[in-house]
């Protein structure tokens, strides 16, 4: 599938300043990207693409000079690949089996405080015959118990205070999954993306579970469909995948979000369409 992707963000800048912006989609065995440009709205003293933390993320970092207004364009071409996985093929192999590259997502992390959730996770999710049916468990529990509220929390709000809050927006929903499942020793990543017919546009998160060598996607705000979702970063938590992280004298002032399917036979696929068919869902 092909997406036209573009995401800009406008700041006031009182004093010297640096922000590492998160824009840029992923290159990925399953994620193509062309046509891209970034583009800021006035000359800045330094702008480089960085690659740091875990995973494949691409960073821009970018020194500001003078103060004043100050936007950041960033727009692409992509095109997807995503798989579809019979769930009859899933199995867990041990701990002692997960690639190394893997084992950081089993710890505990800003946002995601598994070591603390561990009891409450287990009396929730008992065991079941599959790792993927007790992260389904996860998601059908996170739908079912916390409301989506815009505007109850904020960039401080882990997944304990979302837990206790029962309401959150897309990044508390994916902090709790990732949280629940790091406890029952389930690696899981957040992950940021651009979505098709998210409504209204802006930039989302979900999570993504490990099982038998692959990272599942799941979205338990369901406000999207999967098949339509374009890859920005990956992470432990929204501390690893922010959208912009500021440094200095600056402030944000807004933002525009945009992602168009230039295929014209788009078949939606959620959640429940994935149960009727007996499928999981690996994202480009």
């Amino acid at each position: 599938m092909k997406f036209e992707v573009s995401g800009q963000l406008w700041y006031q800048v009182n004093g010297p300043a640096t922000v590492i912006t998160s824009l840029h989609c992923m290159r990925t065995a399953g994620q193509d990207v062309s046509e891209e440009s970034f583009v800021t709205s006035r000359p800045v003293e330094s702008f480089e693409e960085i690659s740091v933390g875990l995973g494949q993320s691409r960073f821009a970092r970018l020194a500001l000079g003078e103060a004043g207004e100050i936007s950041f364009d960033y727009s692409a071409e992509v095109t997807t690949s995503p798989s579809f996985v019979p769930l009859g093929d899933l199995f867990q192999p041990g701990l002692e089996h997960f690639a190394q590259e893997v084992v950081p997502f089993l710890f505990p992390s800003r946002y995601c405080q598994s070591d603390v959730l561990r009891q409450t996770a287990a009396d929730l999710f008992p065991a079941r015959n599959t790792t993927y049916e007790r992260v389904s468990m996860i998601v059908d529990w996170i739908s079912n118990h916390l409301g989506y509220v815009s505007g109850s929390t904020d960039e401080q709000t882990s997944a304990l205070e979302v837990l206790e809050k029962r309401a959150g927006v897309c990044r508390d929903f994916a902090h709790l999954g990732i949280a629940f499942c790091r406890a029952l020793t389930i690696p899981a990543r957040y992950t940021t993306v651009y979505a098709y017919q998210l409504q209204p546009q802006d930039f989302h998160a979900c999570f993504e579970a490990y099982i038998n060598g692959e990272w599942y996607l799941f979205d338990a705000t369901n406000l999207a469909p999967l098949n339509g979702m374009v890859r920005i970063s990956t992470g432990r938590d929204a501390s690893d995948a922010a959208v912009a992280t500021l440094f200095g004298d600056i402030m944000g002032t807004g933002l525009s979000v945009r992602c168009q399917c230039l295929d014209d036979h788009f078949q939606p696929v959620r959640r429940q369409d994935l149960e009727n068919r007996g499928e999981a869902f690996v994202l480009a």
